[in-house]
């Protein structure tokens, strides 16, 4: 999938969410979302590929541990 069809899937997607519909259609295909947090997921991820493609790297996760010593 390149760039420009992942902004066009997330305007797609954004624009049913604020008309409170749950139903996408792109490409022919017709997409049905069964909740919002649902798409609200669709839609962090296409933000977080679209991101990736446009930064050419992927992002980095720092994970910290503490211990008491004991």
């Amino acid at each position: 999938m390149t760039l420009d069809d992942m902004k066009a899937r997330r305007e797609a997607l954004l624009a049913a969410r604020w008309r409170g519909v749950r139903t996408v259609e792109i490409e022919g295909r017709r997409i049905v979302y069964a909740t919002d947090a649902e798409m609200a997921s669709a839609l962090t991820d296409l933000e977080r590929r679209i991101a990736v493609a446009e930064s050419g790297k992927s992002r980095r996760t720092i994970l910290t541990s503490a211990s008491k010593g004991l």
